[in-house]
């Protein structure tokens, strides 16, 4: 059916893993996800090209986190599509998984495409990555988690990571990067916390305001629109007197050093950063908390 799809002036390479894993999802998903990811490749080379689709198992360890902070270590099956066509621009990048976007001309996209891609992928537990250059091309690589054996089924799907305290904090997530937001919820809710995510400062403000329950530690990007990290924390400083904040940016905390409210010595990580660093600065967080109050205990 592709070759027909792409035309001929698109050259087609198929390179298929060898022992691949089993996932557990649906074909007819799967086939719409390159549908749908042939289609967009075909219309970044209208002038022709190369598509290269490549299938392998792999596994993720720390040192690929390290780079790749949005996918967690373990075993997948790996789904890469690659053009040679016009690329994508920066710009773009950020928002080409958001419903309605595209970057055609009127009347010939929708922008549902590549959001139907992003929504199989996280229905089916999987992790999509996207490289783009201008001119070079663009390569989309889906991992979608490797099913464990039968005999493996009654074991935990998974354990905390480690230095992660886990258990029943509540813990709020403002965080801009629609991406880095959902992999980062579905990390902390896998080790136990109790999370409430909101995509920009504003947004955070009205949940915690509106929230009934504790709020141990806010999670919040230095940078989104609306309203920024530090005037969030302060925002909510008189409401949440307890809450603990831990601020997270891609910009070197020695940019920030104008900002009063941002203590970067102790509540800051750079991004990337991986899911294990999060979990330990989260635990570092916490527990300063926890000591701060068993020594308020001891000296009355």
């Amino acid at each position: 059916m592709l070759p027909r799809l792409i035309g001929e002036d698109i050259e087609l390479v198929f390179v298929s893993g060898e022992n691949l894993g089993r996932v557990k999802a649906d074909s007819v998903q799967i086939e719409q996800i390159l549908m749908n990811l042939v289609t967009n490749a075909r219309d970044a080379m209208p002038k022709g090209g190369r598509l290269v689709i490549e299938t392998e198992s792999v596994r993720l360890d720390d040192a690929y986190v390290q780079e790749h902070s949005i996918v967690p270590p373990g075993e997948y099956v790996l789904l890469t599509v690659t053009d040679s066509g016009m690329g994508i621009a920066p710009e773009h990048v950020l928002h080409i998984f958001e419903p309605f976007y595209t970057t055609k001309e009127e009347g010939k996209g929708t922008g549902l495409g590549l959001a139907t891609v992003y929504g199989i992928v996280k229905q089916n537990s999987g992790f999509i990555w996207l490289y783009s250059e201008p001119v070079l091309g663009t390569t989309f690589k889906i991992y979608l988690p490797r099913e464990r054996p039968a005999k493996l089924a009654l074991q935990p799907s998974s354990a905390p990571a480690e230095g992660c305290p886990g258990g029943c904090e509540t813990l709020l997530l403002a965080e801009d990067e629609a991406a880095v937001r959902q992999s980062t919820r579905e990390f902390l809710r896998l080790n136990g916390f109790i999370v409430l995510e909101a995509a920009n400062g504003a947004e955070a403000l009205a949940l915690a305001r509106a929230y009934d329950g504790p709020i141990h530690l806010m999670i919040t990007d230095v940078v989104m629109p609306q309203m920024d990290g530090a005037k969030l924390a302060a925002a909510l400083a008189s409401d949440r007197p307890d809450m603990k904040v831990l601020f997270v940016s891609g910009y070197a905390e020695t940019n920030f050093q104008c900002h009063g409210e941002i203590d970067v010595t102790t509540r800051f990580l750079q991004k990337p950063f991986s899911l294990k660093a999060l979990a330990r600065k989260i635990h570092e967080v916490i527990d300063a908390e926890k000591g701060s109050a068993a020594a308020a205990a001891s000296s009355r």
